[in-house]
């Protein structure tokens, strides 16, 4: 399947609203995310793996916040204990309705899949080995994220894991503009040009709010988790793994 090019943020515009997973960025999002996000198609194999290794027999693996749904079907090509199950959560209908689609074209594994069309803060986790939010939490109110990351941690078994994946932020504003400055020079060398890179990011200021490592690393500790890591960082991206 072509993947479709974004070209949503190219032409002028005369009002930039908020940025939202509407069907023009579920039309173009496999090209958005590969364009936009470094290392992006290495985290999702590697989600799949660190799947492979902690999902426990006839439990749930929960991808929140899952777009189109590459986590889930990284996971479901990875993970073989018997009984497991993959609960797919977005509230984009547009992205929902797409990877059904594309999670019915998969045929490399029987782990079932279920996506569901709803708002990740109001599903319960429960015997969970595997949770996944991959560039979610950022899109979450700041005030509701601790209370996402203690409910996660309480539906996850013992040893279960925890992948998150977020755009940091960093305290030193020279060490910001630095790691700020490369991520742009990332999207202009995939094609992007400096107008549909000034557009994108005034369309995201007010709806995806970065914080800092220590921050993301404070409420994974505040909310019970004894063992965090960071396992991936290029940039302003990190991907951390905190285990119960």
């Amino acid at each position: 399947m072509t993947k479709k090019q974004d070209a949503i943020y190219a032409a002028p515009l005369n009002e930039i609203i908020d940025f939202q997973f509407d069907e023009r960025v579920a039309a173009v999002f496999p090209d958005m995310i590969q364009r936009s996000v470094p290392g992006y198609g290495m985290m999702i194999s590697t989600i799949g793996i660190l799947a492979g290794r902690y999902a426990q027999a006839d439990s749930r693996c929960y991808d929140l916040g899952c777009s189109l749904g590459a986590v889930s079907l990284a996971m479901r090509q990875r993970i073989s204990q018997p009984g497991c199950e993959i609960i797919a959560i977005d509230n984009s209908a547009a992205m929902i309705e797409r990877g059904r689609d594309l999670l019915a074209r998969d045929t490399t594994s029987t782990i079932p899949v279920t996506m569901v069309c709803a708002d990740l803060q109001e599903i319960s986790i429960e015997n969970a080995s595997v949770v996944v939010l991959n560039f979610t939490l950022q899109f979450i109110p700041l005030t509701e994220r601790l209370t996402l990351i203690k409910r996660i941690y309480r539906g996850l078994k013992p040893g279960g894991i925890l992948i998150l994946s977020e755009k940091i932020a960093f305290e030193k504003q020279a060490r910001q503009q630095f790691h700020v400055e490369l991520h742009h020079d990332f999207k202009r060398a995939n094609g992007y040009s400096d107008l549909e890179v000034s557009q994108k990011r005034t369309a995201l200021e007010k709806v995806l709010i970065p914080e800092t490592l220590d921050c993301h690393q404070q409420r994974l500790q505040a909310a019970g988790f004894v063992f965090t890591d960071i396992w991936f960082q290029c940039f302003n991206f990190v991907s951390l793994v905190a285990i119960k």
